[in-house]
């Protein structure tokens, strides 16, 4: 599956045809998705930002669709990201999968949370990847190359140091 299929699926709804004849300079600032590989927790949502009204909502795509507001604040504007972005999601699961390899990670992939975003000019996936044995696996990807541009290995148990 890939993100233009979500995007269509979304422009085509009687949800956003309202929402963008209400607010017709609203545009795409994020996405989210989770990718369950052991259970059921898929998520997908598309964020549209509003600059009159400095809001942001977004769309989950699940059996219907449904319109959530989003708390935000006016000094974080979000960029707007190009209609035409697209990846597959199993490209991006062979990408961290690889680059777990290199890293010596061989966790079992369990879940997989991806953020994407235009970050500092460049369309980024912020993934956070949780494998077996309580592992965690933070990466980012640049969109545009295609490649790893963060790459870190954590613990549930590390995080729990962190919070004492």
């Amino acid at each position: 599956m890939n993100l233009q299929f979500y995007i269509e699926k979304l422009k085509n709804s009687k949800e956003f045809i309202e929402f963008t004849e209400k607010n017709p300079s609203a545009y795409l600032c994020s996405g989210f998705f989770t990718i369950d590989l052991e259970g059921n927790d898929n998520q997908r949502h598309l964020d549209f930002y509003i600059p009159e009204k400095k809001e942001i909502f977004s769309f989950k795509l699940d059996l219907g669709i449904e319109k959530v507001p989003v708390e935000t604040t006016p000094e974080n504007i979000p960029e707007k990201i190009p209609n035409n972005i697209d990846f597959n999601f199993e490209e991006i699961e062979k990408i961290i999968t690889e680059e777990m390899k290199l890293q010596k990670v061989d966790n079992k992939l369990q879940k997989i949370i991806i953020s994407f975003q235009k970050h500092k000019g460049k369309e980024t996936l912020f993934c956070t990847v949780f494998v077996s044995m309580l592992g965690l696996v933070k990466i980012n990807i640049d969109l545009e190359k295609r490649r790893v541009i963060l790459f870190e290995k954590r613990s549930f148990f590390d995080m729990l140091k962190r919070v004492k």
